[in-house]
Order: C-alpha cells, then sequence, then structure tokens
C-alpha cells in the first residue's frame, strides 16, 4: 500500500465515519473497486484518526463528562454530565460486546461481500429516511433518558455488517426515540469513543507503522474535524434525507458494477 492509497481512504474515513453512510462499507468497496491490497488492520488505524478528531471536538465536552462520573460517585454529586457519562458507560457495554462476538464469528469476511454491503446501504438508507422524516422531535441532548441511550448504544451492535454505519444505525435510533437530529448526533460521536479505542488497543499489534499508515491517519483526522463541524451545523435545520439518497444511490451503483464484472 503505498502513500497515495493511504491518503484516499483516510479522507474517504474522514467522510464516511462521521457521517450516516458506513466507513466501512466505503473501505471495503474503493479496494474492490480498484483492486488495491489494503491490510485489514488498516480500517482500525484510520478510525483512530477519526477517534482523534472527536476527541478533540468534544474535549470540553468529554472533560466535564468525566468530572460529572467522578463527582457523582465520590462526591455524591448529581448533574447532567454525571448522569449522560455513565449513561455512556452503561450504553457501550452490551454494543460492545455483541459486536465483540459478532466480530470474532464473522471476521473479515463480511467486507469481501459487496452486495451485501450494497443492500445494507439501501435498506438502511430507505429505514433511515423514513425514520427521520415521521420521528417527531421530543428530546435535546440533555433531556437524554436511559432507555434512549441504552437502545441507542445497544443498537450500534449492527454496525458489524459492513454498509449499515455506526452513526447511521444508532442516529437511525436516536431519531426513532424521539431525539433531535443534532442531538442525536453528539451523543453518537460520544459513544463511538471507547468502542473505537478499544478496538484500536486490541488492534495495536497488528498496525504497520510506516508513512502510508501515518498519513492515512493524519488525513482522517483532518478530514473529520472538518466533517463534524459541518454535521453539527448542518442538522441545526438540515434532515438526513441527503444522506438517505446517497446511500441508496451508491447501493446501486455497485450492484450495478457488480453484475457487470461476473
Amino acid at each position: 500500500m503505498g502513500i497515495f492509497e493511504a491518503v484516499i481512504l483516510g479522507i474517504v474515513q474522514g467522510l464516511t465515519e462521521l457521517l450516516p453512510i458506513s466507513s466501512s462499507g466505503h473501505l471495503a468497496l474503493i479496494p474492490w473497486i480498484f483492486n488495491w491490497d489494503i491490510p485489514s488492520s488498516f480500517d482500525v488505524a484510520l478510525h483512530f484518526g477519526t477517534l482523534l478528531a472527536i476527541c478533540i471536538f468534544f474535549f470540553k465536552d468529554w472533560i466535564g463528562l468525566i468530572k460529572g462520573g467522578y463527582n457523582q460517585v465520590v462526591k455524591k454529586e448529581k448533574t447532567q454530565e454525571g448522569k449522560m457519562f455513565w449513561y455512556l458507560v452503561i450504553a457501550t457495554i452490551p454494543g460492545g460486546i455483541i459486536g465483540f462476538i459478532l466480530d470474532k464469528v464473522a471476521g473479515d469476511s463480511l467486507s469481501q461481500m459487496p452486495l451485501l454491503i450494497a443492500f445494507a446501504l439501501i435498506i438502511m438508507g430507505i429505514i433511515l429516511y423514513i425514520v427521520d422524516k415521521k420521528a417527531p422531535t421530543k428530546t435535546e441532548y440533555k433531556d437524554m433518558n436511559f432507555k434512549q441511550t441504552f437502545l441507542i448504544g445497544l443498537s450500534q451492535a449492527l454496525a458489524f455488517i459492513p454498509g449499515v454505519s455506526r452513526s447511521g444505525i444508532t442516529m437511525t435510533t436516536g431519531r426513532l426515540m424521539g431525539v433531535s437530529r443534532e442531538s442525536t448526533a453528539k451523543y453518537t460521536f460520544l459513544l463511538s469513543t471507547p468502542i473505537v479505542f478499544a478496538a484500536t488497543i486490541f488492534k495495536l499489534n497488528e498496525f504497520e507503522f510506516t508513512l502510508p499508515f501515518f498519513a492515512g491517519v493524519l488525513a482522517s483526522f483532518i478530514v473529520g474535524l472538518f466533517v463534524i463541524k459541518f454535521l453539527m451545523n448542518y442538522l441545526k435545520k438540515g434532515s438526513f434525507k441527503i444522506f438517505a439518497i446517497y446511500r441508496v444511490i451508491v447501493g446501486i451503483l455497485v450492484i450495478g458494477l457488480f453484475i457487470s464484472r461476473i
């Protein structure tokens, strides 16, 4: 893998991880389309780049969450930050365990199935569109309750299927639970932090610390920062419709390309 491929994939990761359009699906499809030979661990490395972007963008939020969680246990001080910190911890556990087990069972085999990815993109795109259009907006981030946060966290287990999208499934679940678009996006980003961090540590011994590695991670980090800012501003007034349409179009194109190669 050269620097060019690494940077392209880093840019793609930065764009697709934080938008509800599936980074794992895109990172599997692009090497398939262009016949690139990419190490499987590079996917996790690129996720680390967007993880850094999330941590920096929401740095003040994480400081407040950690401080609040600590004070709630040690000093018995109940705050909104403390409540949300423990909601995030509890919501991460089931999704993380289920996702870990499914990943062990399926491994990287699903990423080698372009048709599966295409149908996952299309189906989840349609579901995202319908849910986002029909669901009422009743809850903001500060008012999210345990049921909402837990079910959103549980739903991310389905992200082991390339094309589903971690942010896509959690944002869809959030909207289904009546959480506002901007709030469900913020919670999704915060929720992804511990699982992506754990995956990075777990795969650390598989990383090849070469120039392409650092170039790809840097590209995903820089693009990720811009995408987070864009999405948080866009969702103040915009909907998920454009992302749902994009998913369907890409899915149809992949099916067409797959058929043409038979």
